[in-house]
């Protein structure tokens, strides 16, 4: 009898280092192995992929679907309804994917699980998202950490390192996968892209898909891990790994970037790869907490922090969506974001800053913008991130820690390289004032052929009272 195994891709768009994948070849025994992904927006509710993040994933389904010889199967609904239902279907003895984090997604796996024993299917889950499982780097008394500094040291202690990466025999692929019966166009009718063509640009600059990371990973370890530890902090450099997305859909496993980054480390950039390693269990702690605090993607992990005292003026939101603050690195940041679906992590520090405590506005719009414009939109590190600056979550930045967008530009873009890159109306003036053009001598603005107001706007707040404010707001939650 031949024997029918379903493997279900999620956020592990990749063949390489695949536990669900593995585990599906080995139980069909030279049988069919039939590959789905299920685009379920339904259960997802108010956590559906934004726009940005959907154009990536249409490009990532083509490159999976071509990697599997045109046999993935790709089927749009309520992935509780049609997991089963395809199952049986096809008459599979076993489902196998990689465990998803999100809480809505635990929520509803649990109860798919349950259906599928309730008509004799196994279902399996693996740990192929993360280096470690969330409820294996605990506290001596079984609760989790709630400072990163514990828990990295702790995770370095007790979890096993990562290990060499492996792919799939692919004879043994190619002979294993099932035909699949969808017409070509299978991807398209999930209707990923937008009707207009704004995001070609954007996808323009990267490879979505496991090729993609790939080339992606050894461009970053040959040429930007030898100065990552200081280089990252400078935008127009190229000193980050950018596999943020890559890492997000799963195209490149963080158990692949740390071993090879641990072994590009030890042929001379040990401390600059143990830096990077460490930038990898940053985005665990974030799934970490998301796991152990399910509701601080809504709520403020700080209980304090519901009686903050938030502004809420659409106009001044607005101006910091389209970069139009006056302040050029925010600008730039908020451009860069939109035009590519990425921002520079420094300045993504420094925009957010400006919106929670120069704006004084809510963290959650800030939240909610990244979640539509980021390629890499992570639920986990995206909510974890923005209370992390507000204050409000685990581990946070300290009240008083306000970003000065003029000083932070002069320090990290001190040429202004990556400000006139993404703010190009600017490239006229010199480094001198180009960091706070509301402040420039009208001579200068003059020779630039810069009128504010008209070709770039004045500064929406004044920076020193803003900040006054902000100390103020915080100081209320401590009295």
């Amino acid at each position: 009898m031949t024997i029918t195994t379903i493997l279900w891709f999620r956020q592990d768009l990749r063949l390489r280092n695949n536990p669900a994948l593995d585990a599906a070849l080995a139980a069909a025994q030279n049988g069919h192995v039939i590959p789905v992904f299920v685009l379920d927006d339904e259960s997802a509710g108010d956590w559906q992929r934004g726009a940005a993040s959907r154009c990536w994933l249409h490009r990532s389904l083509e490159a999976l679907d071509a990697s599997l010889g045109g046999k993935l199967w790709v089927l749009e609904g309520n992935a509780e309804a049609l997991i089963p239902a395809f199952a049986q279907q096809h008459g599979a003895e076993s489902v196998h994917w990689n465990r998803c984090y999100e809480p809505w997604r635990i929520a509803r796996d649990k109860r798919i699980k349950k259906q599928l024993g309730e008509v004799d299917i196994a279902a399996h889950s693996y740990g192929g998202t993360l280096l470690w499982e969330p409820w294996q780097n605990l506290k001596k008394d079984g609760t989790p950490y709630k400072v990163f500094t514990p828990y990295y040291r702790n995770a370095l202690a007790t979890q096993p390192p990562p290990a060499a990466p492996h792919a799939p025999d692919p004879a043994l692929l190619a002979r294993s996968l099932a035909p699949c019966s969808l017409s070509s166009s299978k991807i398209d009718d999930l209707a990923l892209l937008p009707d207009r063509d704004w995001h070609e640009g954007m996808l323009a600059q990267w490879t979505p898909g496991e090729a993609g990371a790939l080339a992606q990973l050894d461009a970053f370890l040959d040429s930007g891990l030898e100065d990552y530890r200081e280089g990252r902090d400078f935008p127009s450099k190229q000193s980050v790994s950018r596999l943020s997305p890559h890492l997000h859909f799963g195209e490149l496993s963080p158990q692949e970037a740390a071993y090879a980054a641990t072994q590009s480390g030890q042929r001379g950039h040990e401390s600059q790869a143990e830096h990077f390693v460490r930038e990898l269990v940053w985005r665990e702690f974030s799934y970490y907490l998301l796991y152990h605090f399910p509701t601080l993607t809504d709520a403020n992990m700080k209980a304090e922090f519901d009686r903050f005292p938030w502004l809420d003026d659409a106009a001044l939101r607005t101006a910091w969506q389209r970069g139009m603050t006056g302040y050029p690195i925010i600008d730039a940041g908020m451009r860069e974001l939109y035009s590519t679906g990425y921002m520079h992590n420094r300045v993504r520090m420094i925009v957010a800053s400006f919106l929670i405590k120069n704006l004084m506005q809510h963290w959650q719009h800030g939240e909610r913008w990244f979640w539509d414009c980021l390629v890499d939109a992570d639920l986990a590190s995206n909510s974890c991130s923005w209370q992390w600056v507000a204050g409000s979550g685990a581990d946070a930045a300290p009240y008083f820690r306000i970003f000065n967008p003029v000083t932070q530009s002069q320090k990290f873009d001190p040429d202004g390289s990556y400000i006139k890159r993404f703010v190009p109306e600017l490239a006229g003036l010199a480094p001198k004032v180009l960091h706070d053009p509301s402040s420039a001598p009208a001579l200068e603005l003059q020779l630039a052929g810069i009128t504010l107001g008209e070709d770039y706007p004045r500064a929406i707040v004044d920076l020193k009272e803003t900040r006054e404010r902000a100390l103020a707001a915080y100081k209320t939650l401590r009295d």
